[in-house]
């Protein structure tokens, strides 16, 4: 059947789009209706597209429903959203287009005035039969939003897979069609590729890359933030590290954590920065919002009393399990207030579009949250609209900020080489081992709680369409200044060119600076690439091999080479050094081995 797209909207009502940055539009956008057309060219029973955060798969998925309810392909929609939040989002755009959807369907009989129902994954999980009996018993569309949910459980999976299998039709819909587990997902196409592993496979895609060259989206500016951290770990030892130094996983991870530590000077730092960025955009789009996305409901808290105290405002708090976390956000999408503060409800599908500054402030660090998250800013509702996420200097988070229109696949299986992986690890937990039993007793009822001492803040660089720039400079500096003023309607284009100017002029400020004030790491963010932890981990192998065989050529055993190379070197166990201490006690333990011959 290849009926054309442009009768898919001829009954919507005079009404639509009602209020456009919902993500409905008296026109399709090109992408919406390229994704008609091969919908209606195909007519197939599942489709799965994919669509950038932002660009608008609300409106496709209603514009197609109603074709398909007109057409008499189906007579009734049951919508499945992630969060009950969106399940009532989905409904109230629904019914601006004339399409009844309730969203507080428990069981039994619906309503003859209404077109269906907008449920839940975690409501299908519970009764998969109820509505498998809805689907068999009157024709159905089923959209699945966000469907890479559906393989959050495998009770998830197996419920979706049951209710749903009878469904006429099944559109799928996600703006990251991936996941960070190997969980499948239902009613998705996997197929392999030339390395044998297998992929999702869209049926239409429409990335971030495409939505940004469109004007569809905004283009996202992330500003990275350094900063000296200690902290004292489980057996009790004080570390200190510098947020974007080689460090361990495990040193990363409690590097991140001493940063989002409300009680530290790193937080109230980059709020302020984030506040005087917002002000900044205020100037141009005096409606625009910030949120800062937090690790845990105490943290939202403590960051909603540190932005009070920044601004003299206060913020609005959206915990999950508050009955009036919903009103509190639409409250907020309405209003002019500045700040929001979220522990996760707000990281996917809610719109805001007036959203503009963003603070990344959670210890979740898979591609998944990140996208969505980002997501929550990128909607763009006039040209020039840019975007301020800022970040803690954290490997991961730079790689997928310098990705961001990179498009992904679910991957099933895991890289042939992650056996490889594998071994690296194996060789720095041997290591790890021989450390430990010259270092500390492993006791486990001795171990302190893992506790955040101190932390301080340092301009670090900001990311753009993949590029980095700026030099590292002091919180509340005329450097730092001169990329919080950036203005807020940029052109993309002008956003390249201004970042450039401000380098160079940042550069040209540092030469003329007695070397003897150069007190922090003046390299341009181009010359500081952040080492990676598999790079870490192959300088750690390094080692290791080094200090093998010493051990055949000395006749000591490893710990105490090791610790004879902290002792002369300096720095904290191999584990927790830096990638610049590890290559120091290579060089060392060669200078011994060669004096032995």
């Amino acid at each position: 059947m290849t009926t054309s797209a442009s009768a898919s909207s001829h009954h919507l009502s005079p009404a639509f789009p009602g209020r456009a940055p919902w993500g409905t539009a008296s026109k399709l956008r090109a992408w919406q209706q390229g994704a008609m057309d091969a919908y209606l060219q195909q007519q197939p029973r599942d489709f799965l597209a994919v669509a950038t955060p932002g660009a608008g798969k609300t409106t496709f998925a209603l514009t197609l429903a109603s074709w398909l309810l007109h057409h008499h392909v189906v007579q009734q929609v049951t919508v499945v959203a992630p969060t009950e939040h969106l399940k009532k989002q989905w409904a109230e755009a629904a019914a601006r287009i004339g399409i009844k959807l309730d969203p507080d369907y428990s069981a039994g009989p619906l309503s003859k005035e209404y077109h269906g129902v907008a449920v839940t994954y975690a409501g299908v999980g519970v009764r998969p039969m109820l509505h498998r009996n809805r689907v068999e018993h009157r024709k159905t569309l089923v959209i699945l939003d966000e469907i890479h949910h559906a393989g959050d459980s495998r009770s998830w999976g197996e419920a979706c897979q049951e209710a749903f299998e009878p469904a006429t039709r099944r559109l799928a819909l996600t703006g990251t069609p991936f996941r960070s587990d190997t969980n499948p997902i239902p009613f998705v196409d996997y197929a392999e590729d030339g390395d044998g592993v297998r992929r999702s496979v869209a049926d239409y895609t429409y990335g971030y890359g495409s939505a940004l060259g469109d004007g569809v989206v905004r283009p996202v500016i992330f500003l990275s933030y350094s900063g000296n951290m200690r902290w004292r770990t489980k057996a009790g030892d004080e570390i200190e590290a510098r947020l974007g130094e080689p460090m361990t996983k495990d040193a990363i991870s409690q590097a991140w954590r001493t940063a989002l530590d409300p009680h530290g000077e790193w937080m109230p730092a980059v709020l302020g920065a984030a506040d005087r960025r917002l002000s900044e955009v205020r100037k141009s789009i005096p409606d625009a919002g910030g949120l800062v996305i937090a690790s845990d409901q105490n943290s939202a808290r403590a960051y909603a009393k540190l932005l009070r105290d920044v601004t003299g405002a206060k913020a609005t708090l959206v915990l999950s399990d508050d009955t009036g976390a919903s009103q509190r956000i639409e409250d907020f999408r309405g209003s002019q207030d500045r700040w929001m503060v979220a522990v996760r409800m707000v990281s996917e599908g809610v719109d805001v579009p007036r959203l503009a500054v963003g603070v990344y402030a959670t210890t979740i660090s898979t591609p998944l949250f990140f996208a969505q998250a980002v997501g929550r800013f990128v909607r763009s509702r006039r040209r020039g609209e840019t975007a301020s996420v800022f970040l803690p200097t954290i490997p991961s988070l730079l790689g997928f900020a310098n990705e961001m229109e990179v498009e992904r696949d679910h991957v099933l299986d895991k890289p042939k080489k992650a056996a490889e992986d594998d071994l690296y690890a194996e060789e720095a937990d041997l290591l790890k081992e021989a450390e430990r039993e010259q270092d500390e007793d492993t006791g486990d009822g001795d171990q302190l709680p893992f506790e955040a001492l101190e932390s301080d803040a340092v301009f670090d660089r900001v990311m753009y369409d993949g590029a980095e720039f700026g030099m590292q400079a002091h919180p509340g500096s005329e450097e730092e200044q001169d990329y919080l003023g950036i203005p807020g309607l940029l052109e993309p284009e002008q956003v390249q060119t201004l970042l450039q100017k401000r380098q160079a002029r940042q550069i040209s400020h540092s030469r003329k600076r007695p070397a003897d004030e150069a007190d922090l790491l003046e390299l341009p963010a181009d010359r500081r690439p952040v080492v990676t932890h598999k790079e870490l981990l192959e300088l750690r192998k390094q080692l290791n091999t080094l200090v093998g065989a010493y051990v055949h050529q000395s006749g000591k055993p490893h710990g105490v080479i090791h610790n004879e190379l902290r002792r002369v070197c300096g720095g904290p166990p191999s584990a927790e050094a830096t990638a610049g201490q590890i290559e120091a006690r290579i060089a060392k333990v060669r200078e011994w081995a060669v004096r032995m011959r």
